[in-house]
């Protein structure tokens, strides 16, 4: 993101760098806590969250849910498994909503202290191959 005081060939540059190295360069307008993706990441991840605490449907559910009615390839329980629920435990318990303070604990009880962190740890929610 430039200002009206960023060179034109700076901002050129910089896309053209990043179409270099495979990024999908986007256009952001004005600076804000979260930028595009997690503004548009967060209300969903928390919503799932809200349906799994309040026993309206399991991971599996919420997420073929999604899966089918938005023709995207991860559910949001998928999408925490690949953030790693470590980092969405962290931003959860940082946070002084009790929706969230909720969120964290139901995290740690239930998966962190199982050892339980995501994709990479080969498993989370699901269970995934490692990978060498």
């Amino acid at each position: 993101m430039g200002s009206d005081l960023t060179d034109p060939a700076v901002t050129a540059a910089t896309v053209g760098f990043a179409r270099s190295i495979g990024m999908v360069p986007i256009e952001v307008r004005k600076e804000q806590r979260g930028y595009v993706l997690n503004s548009l990441l967060s209300p969903l991840l928390h919503a799932a969250a809200n349906l799994l605490l309040r026993g309206v449907a399991d991971p599996a559910t919420i997420d073929t849910t999604w899966r089918v009615a938005t023709g995207s390839p991860y559910g949001p329980f998928e999408t925490f498994d690949t953030v790693v629920l470590r980092t969405a435990h962290a931003v959860a318990d940082a946070s002084s909503n009790t929706a969230a303070q909720a969120w964290a604990a139901y995290l740690q009880e239930h998966y962190l202290t199982q050892g339980k962190f995501g994709v990479e740890f080969g498993e989370g929610f699901y269970t995934h191959p490692l990978t060498p």
